[in-house]
């Protein structure tokens, strides 16, 4: 049996001055660098002289003279049959103590995303996170064949960069299930495939606004787009518009920013509260957009999700020329799909694409082409249906267990006839955040409302997210959050 050799491979050496002669002195003092930074350590066998010379384009002399001065200093023991090792280990100083990071100054920005990291971290996957897809509807085994089928071969199959706006087929898709579903007007030419409607949320505020422009957001309203403000865009200007039970109040918008660029609005399923854009605020809306020659970016959350009569058709549908329109597979499928699309007027695609190429160069190209299939063969239109029986069953459980385990005098749900969660209010008093962090401690998953109200106008409340678990669950978990709001009291 052959023995292995066990030489190590030598660290860079640096180059060396051939001008300036001494080359002994120079590769001595080169290994001694190597041995007090640790990267030739005491035990380790060095290439023999012969190898070492040719290696470094020296004579053999030279490095048998380096040797012989490296072994009287004591760095290298050299032993007949045995090679040379390194036998010197240099003294390490004790420990630096890492400075606290508590003790480090922070800049703004700094801290303004970290507040991001605390309010939106990933909840446990435990009752009642919002937007994690019921178990019995996620469409594993027919999205785990499709992908086995199309990464191994066909267009999902691994190759070289992908275009930014994304994949045609899967834009080809998505125009015609919108036409169809949500009553959208466009080409798969004004479509960019995104890794979800946040990344939509970021590219629209990047493009749409100017240094010292004003935009029109939901009070309360969705912490991905209020919290872009507050920290990358804070050269841009967040007028907060009060929301009623017809949604946006856009007369208050005239009143608090007349000349806004722009309207960041989830008019299908008002996050968090839930209520539909009423037609009549819808047209508002759109009047002012065209009047003020303003963009308006339509989040359409939720919209698939819609228990009692039709969903409202979307604003792009009726103002195609001024909506930005977003949409999301990751809610409906699996939340680390990350896919979704932005429908952006055609005169705004270039700017879309660019800004895309400068984010994240292009989506994931085999996932793009598995949705394709997914929805080519009818599989979407199948699981849409069934999600919205199973979720619909999911909430009247939920109202159930809620009028039964919880006394109204300290917690009372907001009427919701769609959606993927719904919002308990707490009593006057009560801080909801509180009410997380021991609802936390207790094993249930809860996301607090009251910090997406601008400031002076915080409601306190909880959302309760319908997916991910049994009817018996959700009673075990309601019983829990009585108990926690309880405890939140005293």
């Amino acid at each position: 049996m052959s023995r292995k050799a066990n030489a190590i491979n030598m660290p860079p050496l640096g180059e060396f001055d051939r001008h300036a002669g001494q080359l002994s002195l120079q590769l001595a003092q080169a290994l001694r660098k190597a041995i007090h930074k640790g990267e030739l350590k005491a035990g380790d066998l060095l290439p023999s002289t012969r190898h070492l010379a040719a290696t470094l384009n020296l004579s053999r002399g030279t490095v048998l003279e380096t040797f012989a001065q490296l072994v009287a200093e004591g760095f290298l023991e050299s032993k007949q049959g045995s090679g040379t090792r390194v036998v010197f280990a240099p003294q390490r100083l004790p420990a630096r103590k890492v400075k606290p990071a508590g003790d480090i100054l922070l800049g703004e920005s700094a801290l303004a995303f970290a507040r991001v990291a605390d309010r939106i971290k990933t909840l446990a996957p435990a009752p009642f996170a919002v937007s994690v897809p019921v178990g019995d509807t996620a469409p594993d085994d027919v999205w785990r064949k499709l992908g086995n089928r199309i990464r191994a071969r066909g267009p999902g199959a691994p190759s070289g960069y992908g275009e930014p706006q994304g994949a045609k087929p899967l834009r080809e898709a998505i125009c015609e299930y919108v036409r169809k579903s949500r009553s959208v007007h466009c080409s798969p030419e004004q479509i960019i495939i995104t890794s979800g409607t946040q990344q939509g949320l970021y590219l629209a505020t990047q493009i749409l606004l100017d240094s010292g422009d004003t935009a029109w957001v939901e009070d309360p309203g969705y912490p991905g787009i209020t919290d872009i403000f507050e920290t990358a865009l804070r050269d841009r200007n967040m007028a907060r518009v009060p929301v009623d039970g017809e949604g946006l109040d856009v007369e208050a918008g005239k009143i608090i920013a007349p000349q806004a660029k722009a309207a960041f609005v989830t008019p299908s399923h008002q996050y968090p509260l839930g209520m539909p854009l009423s037609m009549s605020r819808r047209a508002a809306l759109l009047a002012w957009a065209k009047a003020n020659h303003a963009w308006i970016v339509e989040d359409d959350y939720d919209s698939e999700m819609r228990y009692s009569g039709h969903p409202f058709p979307a604003l792009q549908g009726l103002g195609p020329d001024n909506v930005i329109y977003l949409g999301t597979f990751s809610k409906l499928l699996f939340p680390s799909l990350r896919l979704g699309y932005a429908i952006v007027p055609q005169p705004l695609v270039n700017a879309f694409c660019g800004a895309r190429i400068l984010m994240d160069r292009h989506p994931p190209v085999a996932d793009q082409y598995v949705l394709t299939a997914f929805m080519a063969e009818g599989h979407l239109d199948r699981h849409l249906r069934k999600m919205r029986s199973v979720y619909a069953e999911k909430r009247r459980v939920l109202m159930e267990a809620v009028n039964a385990l919880i006394d109204p005098a300290l917690a009372t749900l907001q009427p919701c006839d769609q959606g993927m969660h719904m919002v308990l209010w707490c009593k006057e008093g009560l801080d909801d955040r509180v009410v997380v962090r021991k609802g936390g401690e207790a094993g249930i998953s809860l996301r607090a409302v009251s910090h997406m109200y601008s400031k002076g106008k915080e409601k306190s409340g909880v959302l309760l997210g319908l997916g991910g678990y049994t009817g018996t669950e959700i009673y075990a978990a309601v019983r829990k959050l009585n108990q926690v709001i309880e405890r939140a009291l005293r």
